[in-house]
């Protein structure tokens, strides 16, 4: 019986940043502006063939495999591809809690299909301790550590959804959010803008999505990399 049991996927470990790629909507330049910020590249499911249109090539794949098309999959060495079963979960979910890195980009998971971008935003809540940034074309999405430093100019937009009850303190924002307390049902912080100052944010709870625009992408990488910020596992 023991034969029939399916081998568990392998964690994959980076020394830097990961590029996760899916297989939905994908701007000409998403996968390279992830590349060079986070150069090691794994892909979930049918994001395996996205990378091989561009001419890369997985350093692993992992999810259910019902995406990926048997002509990529021939072209990806058989210790590359590590399918994971189970239902329970998505195929981003899956590719994330088999990566340990400083940081990854999930780009391809936005602009395409409402509800599997909604499972996308779940999964980041599922994994509190995951340093992921998604991509999307006009905005990325950080799940907030315990604490933030961003380095952003003034008039920068940023927005905070919250996915469950949390409550925030802040500086270097135009609207304060000391001790507001965010819910999903009850007060959003969207269309906050910075003030010039030094930005910082803490959370007393995980659940807070974090939204800046894209052209501050390289900032975000930045803090979610510097472990002074980072303490929730």
């Amino acid at each position: 019986m023991g034969n029939n049991v399916p081998k568990a996927a392998p964690i994959f470990h980076a020394d830097t940043g990961v590029t996760l790629l899916g297989g939905g909507a994908l701007g000409p330049d998403d996968l390279d502006l992830a590349l060079s910020l986070a150069p090691r590249l794994v892909a979930a499911d049918g994001g395996a063939g996205a990378a091989l249109a561009a001419g890369r090539m997985p350093e692993a794949v992992y999810g259910d495999m019902d995406s990926l098309a048997d002509a990529d999959r021939a072209r990806i060495a058989s210790d590359r591809i590590h399918p994971i079963a189970e239902q329970d979960s998505t195929d981003f979910d899956k590719a994330l809690r088999h990566i340990r890195a400083p940081v990854v980009l999930a780009a391809g998971f936005t602009g395409d299909r409402v509800d599997h971008e909604l499972a996308v935003y779940h999964g980041l809540m599922a994994q509190p301790g995951a340093r992921c940034i998604v991509m999307g074309p006009q905005d990325v999405v950080v799940h907030a550590p315990p604490a933030l430093r961003l380095d952003l100019p003034a008039d920068t937009r940023l927005s905070l959804f919250p996915l469950g009850r949390v409550t925030g303190r802040g500086r270097g924002l135009v609207w304060p959010i000391d001790d507001l307390v965010f819910d999903p049902l009850t007060r959003v912080g969207t269309s906050n803008r910075t003030d010039g100052g030094p930005l910082h944010l803490a959370f007393d709870a995980p659940g807070m999505l974090v939204i800046v625009p894209r052209a501050h992408l390289a900032a975000v990488v930045a803090a979610l990399i510097d472990a002074s910020v980072w303490s929730r596992t």
